[in-house]
């Protein structure tokens, strides 16, 4: 099975139920912000060709935006969530045993960079996996991981849709 397997229905399904499409957004965001699930979704590929729908079709940028920083937010509340339950027993949970050493770097990146790391740990594909995970197993106060947490969704959600929906109409503007 191949991404485009995988992005091409949903992207159609959205095109085709425009209503649904700003809670396939947030589902989308939550999932590749989820621990978990981000390990096995390409979600981002998929909020890209979103994004492009948007500008195609005229759809509003701001409900899919806000959507998407939502689900980001709440996938990686979840995620810290779940690192201050489990503790380091979270790397015995499948997927994660597949991927032994995605704990061990995000801490490093979140030991060296601290709230800066769950910040721009968003935007490393590889780390928007485990940095939320580590913060909340080394316990980092979650008001400080919230205040992250929200800053970066909110940035991560408009760059993911953004150059298709805005980029889309820039260019259409200039031929």
């Amino acid at each position: 099975m191949t991404i485009a397997d995988i992005s091409q229905p949903i992207i159609a399904f959205v095109r085709a139920h425009e209503g649904w499409g700003t809670l396939v957004v947030l589902l989308l965001a939550f999932g590749e912000s989820l621990a978990f699930v981000s390990l096995l979704l390409p979600a981002t590929v998929i909020l890209l060709g979103i994004g492009f729908l948007i500008g195609e079709s005229g759809m509003s940028l701001w409900p899919f935006w806000a959507a998407a920083a939502l689900g980001a937010f709440l996938g990686d509340w979840l995620s810290y969530w779940i690192g201050l339950k489990l503790e380091h027993r979270v790397a015995h949970y499948w997927p994660l045993t597949r991927y032994p050493d995605l704990l061990p770097r995000g801490h490093r990146f979140f030991e060296k960079w601290g709230a800066l790391g769950v910040f721009f740990g968003r935007f490393l594909g590889p780390l928007r996996a485990s940095v939320p995970l580590v913060a909340g197993i080394c316990e980092m106060p979650a008001l400080s991981f919230q205040l992250v947490n929200a800053a970066s969704a909110v940035i991560w959600a408009f760059g993911v849709l953004a150059p298709g929906a805005l980029g889309l109409n820039w260019l259409q503007t200039l031929f």
